[in-house]
């Protein structure tokens, strides 16, 4: 899952940063309303979480662009204020969820995963393939009843392979996905992750190469 965080506050935004990026979301993050725009026209945001009162451009006209530009992402709108008025304003943009300041951490986890089910067909909280279990609201993964210990960046290719219920998924959404930004496009990251991810699958081998096109399971 890949959240884009648009913040003016940085300290706020850096810790709301490390603790999805703890919970296994890959996360950019803007400090005013022009840069949300510009990283949101390149990279397809899961969920944006959208701070209204921005400097450069404000969070009701990046609302907006977001709706207009028709993409997946879902906005989820923070605003200091908790009058009735400002949350149906908010929700009347285009926002499909808002929550106020001061907030609690885990709501806004659990907020931001729901939205980003909504971004895509509905799957359900269990995946399953032969043996293989992933739970994405535990953030468990077992094969034959054994759990996998797997990194945040493991768990999230798995769970993206997973989701495409057998479908083929590039190497290139892969990085999209599930890393942020700062990735470099040219580099093995993808290869790497996969190559660690089947050792710790084990026997008999679930991910299958594609040749020129990605893996599936």
């Amino acid at each position: 899952m890949r959240v884009l965080i648009v913040e003016d506050h940085r300290e706020l935004a850096e810790t709301v940063a490390t603790g999805l990026r703890q919970d296994g979301m890959a996360v950019d993050l803007a400090f005013d309303g022009q840069e949300a725009v510009d990283l949101a026209t390149v990279h397809d945001y899961d969920v944006v979480v959208l701070d209204r009162d921005l400097p450069v451009l404000h969070g009701d006209d990046v609302c907006r662009t977001l709706i207009d530009h028709g993409g997946r992402a879902r906005v989820l709108m923070l605003t200091a204020s908790a009058t009735v008025e400002d949350r149906v304003d908010g929700l009347g943009l285009g926002a499909d969820d808002y929550l106020t300041k001061p907030f609690a951490f885990a709501e806004l986890i659990a907020r931001v995963r729901a939205l980003a089910r909504r971004a895509q067909p509905a799957l359900p909280p269990v995946l399953t393939h032969g043996d293989l279990t992933l739970d994405s609201t535990q953030r468990t993964a077992r094969r034959g009843g054994r759990r996998l210990d797997l990194s945040p960046k493991e768990f999230a290719v798995l769970e993206l392979l997973m989701a495409a219920r057998g479908g083929v998924v590039s190497a290139e959404e892969l990085l999209e996905r599930a890393w942020d930004h700062a990735a470099d496009p040219f580099t093995n990251t993808v290869k790497v992750t996969i190559s660690r991810l089947r050792r710790k699958l084990g026997d008999p081998p679930v991910i299958e190469t594609v040749p020129h096109a990605g893996y599936r399971i």
